[in-house]
């Protein structure tokens, strides 16, 4: 009980996530079919091989997103509001088992299934998509700025479950949060160079844009200007850690 990080929570906490049909629906089925489907729509009528193996990357990395969204932002923020819906962390208090143990091994326990399902994700994407091999360098960037985006998402679930403190209110919010990222970083069919200037202006501030719309280039190692995606990270991690530390104080 003293320990922060132990296997028996770990476990326990990687069965409660496993538990959660949403999570396999919206984190792991929805991406690949998605994947699929817009890449087959998009390069139907496009003859050159080296154009749709470019415009299959582009589509493969921005939908890729789409799992920490899933697995984190809904699947962790919904559990956690309905745990403190029913009391549960005033009943874990009881046996000695502190909010910031349990945090902390739910954390790796959404880790360990968001890694499984990224594995699932890229095996998908090997046997059923044409996918430009990445250099060394793009694939570690790939997963650093997954792993950070991660980061982001348990903070922002975190804090709306912690504020909301209603399953249905917390659902219904990240819900929203969900779909708006799907398509301010045009996962739902309009593309960044297509939406009016206030929707871009909003696009350039969420890190799924870059996933979706810039990452190829850093995916094959062409020469690449980070600053804007950097912006967008601090920005969503600011908005994350502001509503972080308002829930905090609150409570």
């Amino acid at each position: 009980m003293n320990k922060m990080i132990s296997k028996y929570m770990v476990l326990y906490e990687l069965r409660n996530v496993t538990g959660n049909p949403f999570v396999h629906i919206f984190g792991v089925g929805m991406p690949i079919f998605m994947a699929i489907l817009i890449t087959r729509i998009s390069i139907s009528e496009i003859p050159d091989a080296s154009v749709m193996k470019m415009l299959s990357t582009s589509i493969f990395l921005g939908i890729g997103a789409m799992i920490p969204m899933a697995t984190i932002l809904m699947g962790y923020a919904v559990r956690q509001a309905q745990d403190l819906e029913k009391g549960i962390p005033e009943r874990m208090r009881l046996f000695g088992i502190r909010n910031r143990v349990t945090i902390c091994n739910r954390a790796v326990s959404e880790l360990i299934y968001m890694a499984a399902a990224f594995g699932l994700y890229f095996l998908a994407g090997i046997f059923f998509m044409d996918l430009q091999a990445p250099v060394l360098s793009g694939f570690v960037l790939y997963a650093v700025c997954m792993l950070f985006f991660s980061i982001m998402c348990f903070m922002l679930g975190h804090a709306v479950a912690a504020l909301a403190k209603r399953f249905s209110l917390t659902y219904c919010i990240v819900m929203m949060v969900y779909f708006a990222c799907m398509i301010f970083g045009g996962m739902m069919g309009i593309s960044y160079e297509n939406m009016p200037a206030a929707m871009q202006a909003v696009a350039r501030l969420l890190p799924v844009t870059y996933f979706s719309r810039d990452f190829y280039a850093i995916w094959t190692g062409e020469t690449y200007n980070f600053v804007p995606m950097i912006q967008s990270y601090l920005f969503f991690g600011a908005a994350s850690g502001i509503l972080l530390f308002a829930a905090l104080r609150r409570r």
